[in-house]
């Protein structure tokens, strides 16, 4: 048996950055249906959260996944889920586009706080604004 401890931090938006998820409560339903499906289909997502245009998990990776199908599959059922339940008044969508950056093992406490406390993070930064950090901390052009 092979023993793997790869972790990954994804960000994604929704469609241009709209602000579907107003509210706490749609945020929770959201952040939840994407934990339990993630589980379902044998991906360990250690944790989800995000705002109101933007998502983040903390994944690790198993033996037989890669980031491109994980990310696919989160977003595809969440965003068919999402529209099937009417959960917003338009119609659905994330951003084709997404970050994913590994986390060594030393930072995964700190991801996961990061991650845990979005709404507080948010209230003095704008996605925009972290977008900005991501690309400017990870060297992405």
């Amino acid at each position: 048996m092979s023993y793997l401890k790869i972790y990954i931090h994804i960000v994604f938006s929704t469609k241009n950055r709209f602000p579907y998820f107003a509210t706490l409560e749609q945020r929770i339903k959201v952040w939840k249906h994407i934990k339990d499906n993630a589980s379902e289909k044998g991906i360990f997502l250690d944790m989800v959260n995000g705002y109101s245009d933007h998502c983040h998990c903390l994944i690790s990776l198993g033996s037989n996944q890669n980031i491109e199908n994980i990310v696919q599959l989160i977003k595809g059922e969440s965003s068919y889920w999402i529209n099937k339940n009417c959960l917003t008044k338009e119609k659905f969508a994330w951003q084709d586009e997404y970050f994913a950056v590994s986390v060594s093992e030393s930072k995964i406490e700190q991801v996961r706080n990061y991650i845990k406390n979005q709404n507080t993070h948010h209230q003095k930064k704008t996605f925009d604004e972290e977008y900005q950090d991501f690309m400017e901390r990870y060297n992405f052009e």
